[in-house]
């Protein structure tokens, strides 16, 4: 047997699960330490901070006496304060009867209820904030696009006979004035009515003069990326490939492609992709995929997970701090209110329940991102920083919304409920998130 075959499939298993690894371990830390700062700031001791569960690999024990540790498997983690019976903050009767009205406070079920309450919502909190922190760095970092488009770096296309250059400022395409860039409505309807060919005339601003040049179809069939568990993921395609023919038929706008795919009901295409000089052929079948829509709602199309861009890269600006933590800020708000929309649709039966994924699916997404670069593979652990985040705010017992649904008890009839009430509730929250993993689990692997 030649195991050499086996070899790609190990080292793309391998990186999957390392990717898998890395993201969970820095959204879970940043989770785990908004538990632990702001209750230390609260007065609250933590005797363990540990990142993962199961046997401990290594650990240290700080001035303050917590216990910080890395554990063997690499599938969450937790911080136990003073007092806790468990990770999950059941209360230990034993150790609570015997201490002093002073220690006591120090402990999760002896401090003020404001004080538990911030310790509590700390850990989503703090996943929020990483959320913004590493949107706004990327939009700091790569900067953003001018109601000006300019001519950065040129896609590489098979066509080789343009003129356009970098740096020009584009006026007008085909005789039809260029809209404001950040128009995003004008801008479609300029590109869906652009004649669908492979040079078209532009009007540029160059040193200060206008002057004619020829390039490609302002939005080509070009990859910029393509999406974890697509058709196109899955059969290969890769970013920079050129789409240039669809079942026979010439392909020089991504508009092209977009419409033959949302009108093949699902048939299987067959695909002719120029790869830096070489002609290829794939064959590919799409994807039932329920995408929001600007209304809220969803709507179902076929899609073969391609994203496109312009025949070159704009050109971009510095971006201001305020600017980039407010758009920072906007992007974690869209990602809690897709996730809510596509929830709230899912139970209703408005679309398919395959549309939530479990552990296997996650990692296989950590890993497909983390291959196409490391900008993408950061962009998606913020995303997936604000799910976890928001997932925690659900009021289920084990949950971080559970405990805060037990405090706002606590705050509206003057005590906490019984211990008794609470280890039923607590076991029954833990058997719907067990239950919500298993069946987000029989999606990654029996959904199309």
């Amino acid at each position: 047997m030649d195991f050499s075959s086996f070899l790609p499939q190990f080292q793309s298993g391998a990186v999957t699960l390392l990717a898998f690894v890395i993201a969970l371990s820095v959204i879970v830390a940043i989770h785990e330490y908004g538990h632990y700062i702001v209750g230390r700031w609260s007065g609250i001791h933590a005797e363990v901070f540990s990142l993962g569960f199961g046997p401990v690999l290594y650990s240290r024990y700080d001035k303050r006496g917590t216990k910080w540790q890395i554990a063997a498997i690499p599938m969450g983690g937790y911080v136990r304060f003073k007092g806790d019976a468990d990770a999950a903050s059941g209360k230990d009767g034993e150790i609570i009867s015997s201490l002093s009205e002073e220690e006591l406070r120090t402990t999760m079920h002896g401090a003020p209820l404001w004080a538990r309450s911030a310790t509590v919502a700390a850990g989503p909190i703090f996943n929020f904030a990483l959320s913004i922190i590493i949107f706004s760095a990327v939009i700091l970092s790569q900067g953003v696009v001018g109601d000006k488009l300019i001519v950065g770096e040129l896609r590489t296309l098979p066509e080789s006979s343009y003129t356009l250059e970098s740096g020009d400022v584009i006026l007008s395409v085909e005789g039809v004035d260029l809209p404001s860039f950040q128009d995003t409505e004008a801008n479609d309807a300029f590109v869906e009515n652009m004649p669908v060919q492979s040079i078209l005339n532009y009007v540029v601003e160059r040193n200060g003069s206008e002057v004619t040049a020829v390039g490609p179809h302002i939005y080509p069939p070009f990859v910029v990326q393509t999406s974890p568990q697509s058709a196109a993921y899955e059969t290969g395609l890769e970013p920079g490939d050129v789409i240039t023919g669809i079942n026979g038929e010439d392909v020089f706008a991504f508009h092209q492609l977009r419409t033959a795919v949302e009108g093949s009901d699902g048939a299987t295409l067959q695909l002719q992709v120029w790869r830096a000089g070489e002609e290829l052929d794939y064959e590919l079948t799409p994807k039932r995929v329920d995408e929001p829509t600007a209304s809220g709602g969803f709507q179902t199309q076929w899609r073969i997970g391609i994203r496109g861009g312009l025949a070159f890269e704009p050109a971009r600006e510095s971006a201001g701090v305020g600017q980039a933590v407010s758009t920072g800020a906007s992007q974690t708000l869209r990602v809690i209110e897709g996730s809510l929309s596509g929830l709230y649709h899912m139970v209703t039966g408005a679309i398919s329940s395959c549309n939530l994924s479990g552990p296997l699916g996650i990692a296989q997404t950590s890993g497909a991102m983390a291959s196409q670069g490391t900008q993408n593979f950061i962009w998606f652990i913020a995303v997936l920083s604000t799910a976890i985040g928001l997932l925690n705010l659900f009021p289920i017992p084990v949950l971080d919304g559970g405990h805060l649904m037990f405090h706002a008890y606590e705050a509206i009839s003057g005590k906490p409920p019984s211990d008794g009430i609470v280890r039923v509730l607590m076991t029954a929250g833990l058997a719907i998130v067990l239950g919500m993993m298993l069946f987000g689990l029989t999606n990654d692997l029996f959904c199309p």
